[in-house]
């Protein structure tokens, strides 16, 4: 295999949406809705990546606890409050394309942070199938 740099397939962190731990599950409804994700990367105060919220954790947390009253007081509930079924697993920022392939194939989007842990953007799974798909 060729060398890769993977930061090749980066979308940085400036064009992506992304929670703050701080939100309420309004902001992180809202987020969601207007980027039509259905997973999203969270980011603690210092911009460190410590997870990824999925519609999935929305729901069964929805599933798990008074509906009616998560509904009506949307404002009150956190982020936090969520359970995370399976975050996404991040990789270095210097780590080599194997690294990358092993876990885009289990993840819609890899979590990119540098070596102070900041995250620094996404690397997408239609990314790297569309640069292998164009090089057929």
């Amino acid at each position: 295999m060729t060398f890769i740099n993977i930061l090749f397939f980066l979308t940085p962190k400036a064009e992506v949406a992304f929670l703050e731990q701080n939100y309420s599950l309004r902001q992180v409804l809202e987020k969601m809705e207007y980027h039509q994700y259905s997973s999203i990367p969270i980011l603690n105060d210092n911009g460190e990546y410590i997870g990824t919220l999925t519609e999935g954790d929305i729901l069964w947390y929805l599933r798990h606890n008074d509906i009616s009253t998560a509904l009506k007081w949307p404002e009150s509930l956190h982020l936090m409050d969520v359970p995370r079924r399976n975050d996404y697993t991040p990789v270095n920022a210097s780590s080599n394309m194997e690294d990358l392939l092993s876990k885009i194939i289990q993840q819609n989007f890899v979590p990119v942070v540098d070596d102070c842990d900041k995250f620094i953007g996404i690397i997408t799974r239609r990314d790297v199938i569309q640069y292998y798909g164009d090089r057929t």
